[in-house]
């Protein structure tokens, strides 16, 4: 009878212990946010994705509500696994959360051991697709691809380019654009597109391989630089009169999607909040017409839609590295 006893104290102190937890986390959810919330860039200021994500935080923290307060914080560095790896180990109490980009999201797993994958987070939406670009200073004599593509071959190794790192969206396009121009190369690794701009307008590289709305920002900000060809499907509104690659006879496409996530195993209302904060942020007219004026190309995907396509790109560089590892050499 006394053992009898003991079990149904037992049973009892742990039924009473797990609905504390529940009451306890619910209680959390309901207060959320009660104190700063730390949104993680994993490249350096001035980049495209430190500008929105400044530009973005006081609709996320108007919509939030509460106590909320965004604090940009950079984590340049190993083309963007630094801040990934930061964000992903961070605790999921909804007071850490970061951009994520693509290629860098999903090349740098397949091309060596990380503490993440897209995986590791919880996703709360996509903001950005942004296509890339080739940029050249105004006082370079090179005018199309094709110039470029002709020099690189009388000059191979000679063609310096910026890029945010090995495996990015960037780097993937230089050696795209060897292999289907025949020409060779040189990679200049930078730790954000901000340092790319910068190494571009003091004519320490060649080219800078900077994305379509960073590199507009770039030019009504006053950098003298002029796009060659943009890796879109078809040519984007703000720049009707620069071909894409393909029309200028180099078949491929390349973007960057940059989203919102959070360390994987956020309470469930929390996780809510954030996704539906965003999701008004995005339609927010204000923030549109900034978003505009940055020259932030958005593309809203909502979770479910932003796995797909994760996942989706994850099996083509998984692929892709199985035919042409790009790693440097």
């Amino acid at each position: 009878m006394q053992k009898h006893n003991k079990r149904g104290t037992l049973r009892a102190l742990a039924a009473l212990l797990a609905g504390a937890a529940l009451f306890s986390g619910g209680a959390q959810a309901a207060g959320y946010p009660e104190h700063p919330i730390n949104l993680i860039v994993s490249y350096g200021p001035g980049g495209g994705t430190d500008l929105v994500a400044r530009m973005m935080a006081p609709y996320l923290q108007k919509y939030l509500g509460g106590d909320a307060r965004i604090v940009v914080l950079n984590r340049p560095g190993a083309g963007g696994a630094i801040g990934f790896s930061e964000l992903a180990r961070a605790q999921p109490d909804g007071y850490t959360i970061g951009f994520i980009n693509t290629p860098n999201l999903l090349t740098i797993p397949i091309e060596r051991k990380t503490s993440f994958t897209w995986r590791s987070f919880d996703l709360l939406g996509n903001l950005i697709d942004d296509p890339g670009a080739f940029s050249v200073r105004n006082d370079n004599p090179i005018k199309t691809l094709a110039d470029l593509s002709a020099y690189a071959k009388k000059n191979p190794g000679k063609v310096t380019v910026g890029t945010t790192g090995t495996g990015s969206d960037d780097h993937l396009a230089m050696l795209r654009f060897e292999r289907v121009s025949g020409s060779k190369l040189s990679h200049i690794p930078y730790k954000g597109a901000g340092e790319v701009r910068g190494a571009l307008a003091s004519g320490e590289i060649t080219i800078g391989a900077i994305n379509v709305g960073e590199a507009l920002q770039y030019q009504k900000g006053g950098t003298p630089l002029r796009m060659l060809g943009q890796m879109g499907k078809t040519r984007s509104a703000a720049l009707p009169d620069v071909p894409t690659f393909k029309e200028q006879g180099f078949d491929f496409e390349l973007a960057s999607l940059r989203g919102l996530a959070a360390p994987k195993g956020l309470p469930d209302e929390v996780r809510a909040k954030l996704v539906a904060a965003l999701k008004r942020t995005v339609d927010d007219p204000e923030f549109q017409a900034k978003a505009r004026d940055m020259f932030a190309p958005l593309r809203y995907l909502a979770p479910p839609e932003y796995a797909k396509e994760l996942a989706a790109g994850e099996a083509e560089f998984q692929a892709l590295w199985k035919e042409a590892p790009w790693l440097d050499k």
